[in-house]
């Protein structure tokens, strides 16, 4: 079995005397959807956002495809052109299209000429079933429609890791489905995918594994069916059982 596409060990994280991460261990299989759950302040999105160097793990090692992160040699804006990230805003420039959203990433970060960097747009769109919207404006789009923008701009530079940190939490409810359906899709595609969510029906029906935060540690792993349907720790057990009633 070839090695991880995406290995962390000991990821610690401080924010001043606030330790976020404590020891954090993640590896992920290539095209493996791995969900992350847990209350908030648990580290979720500090882990995301330490995968690819927005936020300066205080200690331990990550690599991706071959690559160490944390190697000051590395060029880490080519590194993070392999590491796809979706964030809860979905952070478009409102004065370009669709079109422009994606292309620009193209452009500015992969150095294409217009005429590709359209092309390549269009296909990303397309992906996400956006392409009749390719000329429209943000604010001509609602929000589920603009983060599938934002998903296309991400998979437009063909990453091998996608990183979701709450790709829905901002979306009325009723947006969430096209969201999550874009997800399923490129989960089918291959698409690797390590992503923080409480869309829980989502995590059952798509994760290959799902781990549970607290504290700042994962405290238990495993398949959707173990995790929701026997979890071990206490932690874990009263996690999902506050779920469950929230959604009785």
């Amino acid at each position: 079995m070839p090695g991880p596409i995406l290995e962390a060990r000991g990821l610690h994280k401080h924010f001043g005397h606030l330790h976020v991460l404590k020891g954090v261990d993640l590896l992920v299989q290539e095209r493996e959807l791995v969900f992350v759950i847990g209350p908030s302040g648990s580290g979720k999105s500090t882990l995301l956002r330490c995968l690819n160097r927005l936020e300066e793990p205080s200690a331990g090692s990550i690599t991706v495809d071959g690559i160490d992160l944390l190697d000051r040699r590395t060029d880490i804006n080519k590194a993070r052109q392999r590491i796809g990230m979706v964030f809860q805003s979905f952070n478009l420039y409102p004065h370009m299209t669709a079109l422009g959203n994606v292309a620009l990433a193209l452009r500015k970060v992969q150095g294409r000429g217009r005429a590709e960097a359209e092309a390549r747009a269009r296909e990303a769109l397309d992906r996400v079933h956006l392409a009749d919207r390719a000329g429209h404006y943000p604010g001509q789009l609602s929000g589920g429609q603009q983060q599938r923008v934002a998903i296309a701009r991400a998979i437009a530079l063909e990453p091998r890791v996608m990183l979701f940190d709450e790709p829905t939490s901002a979306l009325d409810p009723e947006l969430v489905g096209g969201v999550l359906a874009a997800m399923r899709e490129l989960r089918e595609s291959g698409m690797t995918m390590v992503v923080v969510s409480h869309e829980m029906g989502f995590a059952r029906a798509a994760a290959d594994r799902v781990i549970f935060m607290d504290g700042g540690r994962i405290v238990e792993q495993g398949p959707p069916a173990a995790i929701f349907g026997a979890p071990q720790e206490e932690r874990t057990r009263a996690f999902i059982g506050q779920i469950e009633r929230n959604h009785a």
